[in-house]
């Protein structure tokens, strides 16, 4: 199967997943295609993969102008679909509609790359206005295509029965999200398959090198900087269970605009011999934090979050998790049982949670052990691609 693997902005610092799901795909007899919508910014990412893979993506913004519209004159019926298509945008405000009318051209390159290619299919992840690309690449004679659905609807624009519709399936990463789809957009369950994004488990696992000792607990949290990521009240949760006597150290890893404001609670809290900020960390280094830190903590608020693949990569090395209740964390976790589930924004909950820990190695150590076995059943990359591959080769 030749495969357009099509991710805008790529490779940010949060496209590990991707690139993960690239290489499983790959293994399993797939000749990928990397393409994008526009370059991102050089530093924009610390993995390792980041350059190679830059240097074989082929973005469509800004079009190759002369291809591009020497494709759209060859093609007049095509074009002319494309601009209904456009103009029938009704839940798009009209400005936004004249820009799409650019956006055409850059569906006039991608068509002509898949030409090229000989591409079979194009997958699309993202349900924003990359998914417009790939519809308007397919009225344009281009291959088919499917999408997968990261976050809420809400997140990912409008006029999504338009996107979604002509698409070969719209695979979600939860079931909540399997259920907006069908709700909202009207498409049958066997058109919006479940299922995850990945991670290496024979790469991110427990070695061993945790001191577990009981009234002293070194969490972290591997995220964006950002308000909707909930740090404030993990950092309220561990003042009170300081001062219930609990030794905690908190390492947060990650970059972004909320900076300034979690410095700030560090500061009031009177965590700042407590709590590190590391900045933005490459895999390698994100790993080998895992394989010393005690537990793993995300108590994200609000829209946008959806399966974190930062809580498959803790619980497959083998950490408790404690997490909000919260797009498919109930999918992913099972409260008591692998992990902990909080509701949002309660800071009390999250307190409990960490004395628990804090206090009892065993039940760290229990949990533990019940994430690894819950990541290896369910999150491996290579089990993950294997059921992308046969949806968009109809199995």
């Amino acid at each position: 199967m030749r495969l357009g693997y099509l991710v805008p902005e790529f490779p940010l610092q949060t496209h590990i997943f991707f690139w993960r799901e690239i290489v499983a795909l790959r293994s399993l007899g797939v000749e990928v295609h990397l393409l994008s919508t526009r370059r991102a910014a050089p530093d924009a990412c610390k993995h390792a993969f980041a350059k190679p893979a830059a240097a074989e993506t082929h973005y469509v913004f800004p079009p190759r102008w002369l291809t591009a519209l020497g494709t759209l004159a060859i093609r007049p019926l095509g074009t002319l679909r494309a601009l209904r298509y456009i103009a029938g945008l009704r839940e798009t405000p009209l400005k936004k509609r004249l820009k799409y009318l650019g956006l055409l051209l850059s569906a006039a390159d991608l068509l002509s790359f898949a030409k090229q290619h000989q591409l079979d299919h194009i997958h699309v992840h993202s349900c924003a206005d990359a998914a417009h690309l790939a519809a308007l690449c397919r009225l344009l004679g281009g291959p088919s295509y499917s999408l997968t659905l990261h976050g809420d609807l809400p997140v990912y624009g409008t006029d999504h029965a338009s996107k979604m519709h002509p698409a070969k399936f719209v695979s979600c990463v939860t079931g909540p999200l399997r259920k907006q789809v069908m709700s909202a957009v009207g498409l049958p369950a066997e058109r919006a398959p479940i299922i995850w994004m990945g991670v290496d488990t024979e790469r991110f696992h427990d070695a061993g090198q945790r001191a577990h000792q009981p009234g002293k607990l070194h969490l972290t949290t591997v995220a964006r900087l950002n308000a909707m990521k909930g740090h404030r009240f993990a950092l309220a949760a561990i003042r009170k269970a300081v001062e219930r006597g609990c030794d905690i150290r908190y390492t947060i890893v990650g970059e972004g605009e909320y900076r300034p404001q979690i410095e700030e609670t560090i500061r009031t809290l009177g965590l700042t011999d407590r709590v590190t900020l590391t900045g933005t960390q490459s895999e390698d280094a994100i790993l080998e934090l895992l394989k010393t830190v005690d537990a793993f903590i995300l108590p994200s608020v609000g829209l946008g979050e959806a399966a974190p693949v930062s809580v498959m990569e803790a619980m497959a090395c083998g950490l408790p998790v404690i997490c909000s209740i919260i797009g498919g964390t109930p999918d992913m976790i099972a409260s008591g049982a692998n992990g902990i589930l909080t509701p949002q924004e309660d800071e009390k909950a999250i307190e409990e949670a960490l004395v628990l820990l804090c206090q009892n190695v065993e039940e760290r150590r229990r949990l533990g052990q019940a994430a690894r076995q819950r990541a290896l059943e369910a999150f491996d990359a290579r089990q993950t691609a294997g059921k992308l591959l046969a949806a968009m080769q109809g199995k």
